[in-house]
C-alpha cells in the first residue's frame, strides 16, 4: 500500500471542502463520508433490510458464480482482477473464493479510497483464502485509472460493484467510463452493477432509514471536518434528508441546516455562514435502466457483452467489452 497518497489526499479534502461550502447552494463529497467510523456505518447500512443493493448483488454474484468466473478466465497467461471501491469485499470473495478453488492464475487489486477498508480487506484475505495473491492499493478512482493502463502485459478484469457508478451525473459517468474504455485492451472486460429504476418509494427507504444509520453516515463528513481541520459544526442542528426523482432516476442526499448559524474551519481560516433551511448536497445515487446503460455504454466507446440480474430485478450487473 501507497503511504505517500495520504499528505496528497488530506490536501485535496482541504481544497474540496473550501470550494464546496463556498459555493452556492454548498456540496460536499460522498467519498468523504469514509474513515473508520464511516466504514463501520456503512457497513450497517448493507446489512439493514431496506438497502436493497448488497443483497441483490449478492445473490447475483452467488447464483451467478461459475458463469462470470468462466468469463473472466484466461487459460494462458492468466489475469489481473482490478476491483474499484473494494470496501469490505463481501460479494467479490464469493468470485475469489471460486477463482481459487478453480486453479485461476490470477492477481487480486482492490482499491479503495478508505485506508481502514483496504488495511481490514487484505488482513481477510490473509486469513481466509491464503493461497490468493493480493495487491492492494488506497486512492481515488480517476487518480488510479491513468495507473490502469500499465497493466497490459495479460488480461485485466476491472470491477465496480454496488452501484458505485451511481455517485456520478451522466456526464462525469461517461468521462469515466470513458477512461476506463481508454485502459482497456480487446480481451478485458469491465463488470459494473447499476441500481435499476423501481417502485419509488423502494427507493427511498434505501436512503432514509428509520434507525438513521444513513443519517450518521452523511453526518460523519461534519465529522471528519471537526476533527481533521478544526471545524464546530453541531451535528444536531443538521437533518439528513432524502429525495428521489422518478423521471431523471436520481436520488439526492442532503444535510439541511435547522437554524441559522455561524461555522469556523480553523485550519481553512473558513467562516462559513448558514441560513434557517439552507442544504448542503451530500450524495447522488442514480438509477438506471437498460436504454440508459446502452446509452452511457456507447457515449463511452463500450459495449454490452451480457447482464446478470436478480430474482426481483432489482439490480443488474453487466459485462463490456471496448467498442
Amino acid at each position: 500500500m501507497d503511504k505517500n497518497t495520504q499528505p496528497q489526499q488530506n490536501l485535496t479534502f482541504q481544497k474540496e471542502v473550501t470550494q464546496g461550502l463556498s459555493d452556492f447552494p454548498k456540496h460536499l463529497s460522498s467519498k468523504y463520508f469514509y474513515d473508520q467510523k464511516g466504514d463501520k456505518l456503512f457497513q450497517e447500512i448493507m446489512a439493514m433490510p431496506t438497502y436493497y443493493l448488497t443483497g441483490c448483488e449478492f445473490e447475483i454474484l452467488s447464483s451467478h458464480t461459475k458463469t462470470i468466473g468462466e468469463l473472466f478466465r484466461d487459460r494462458e497467461n492468466g489475469l489481473d482482477l482490478i476491483e474499484l471501491g473494494a470496501g469490505d469485499g463481501k460479494k467479490t470473495k464469493v468470485l475469489l473464493k471460486y477463482m481459487t478453488e478453480n486453479n485461476f492464475n490470477f492477481v487480486y487489486k482492490p482499491i479503495d479510497i478508505s485506508e481502514n477498508a483496504v488495511e481490514l480487506l487484505t488482513n481477510n484475505l490473509a486469513t481466509e483464502m491464503p493461497t490468493l495473491s493480493v495487491d492492494a492499493e488506497v486512492g481515488e478512482y480517476f487518480e488510479v485509472l491513468e495507473r490502469l493502463k500499465g497493466f497490459n502485459k495479460r488480461k485485466k478484469v476491472i470491477m465496480v460493484l454496488g452501484s458505485n457508478i451511481g455517485n456520478l451525473k451522466h456526464p462525469k459517468a461517461i468521462e469515466f467510463l470513458t477512461k476506463l474504455k481508454d485502459a482497456m485492451l480487446p480481451d478485458d472486460l469491465l463488470f459494473m452493477g447499476f441500481d435499476q429504476k423501481k417502485e419509488p418509494q423502494t427507493i427511498l427507504n434505501a436512503y432514509n432509514d428509520a434507525e438513521g444509520i444513513t443519517a450518521a453516515f452523511n453526518k460523519n463528513i461534519l465529522t471528519r471536518i471537526n476533527r481533521e481541520l478544526g471545524g464546530n459544526f453541531n451535528l444536531d442542528k443538521f437533518k439528513h434528508w432524502e429525495v428521489y426523482d422518478p423521471e431523471t432516476g436520481t436520488a439526492k442526499s442532503f444535510l439541511v441546516a435547522t437554524e441559522p448559524m455561524e461555522i469556523t474551519i480553523e485550519k481553512l481560516k473558513l467562516t462559513v455562514q448558514f441560513d434557517q433551511w439552507e442544504t448542503i448536497h451530500t450524495e447522488i445515487s442514480q438509477k438506471y435502466d437498460d436504454k440508459i446503460v446502452q446509452w452511457l455504454a456507447a457515449e463511452s466507446g463500450l459495449e454490452i457483452d451480457s447482464s446478470y440480474t436478480d430474482e426481483q430485478e432489482f439490480y443488474k450487473n453487466y459485462v463490456f467489452r471496448k467498442a
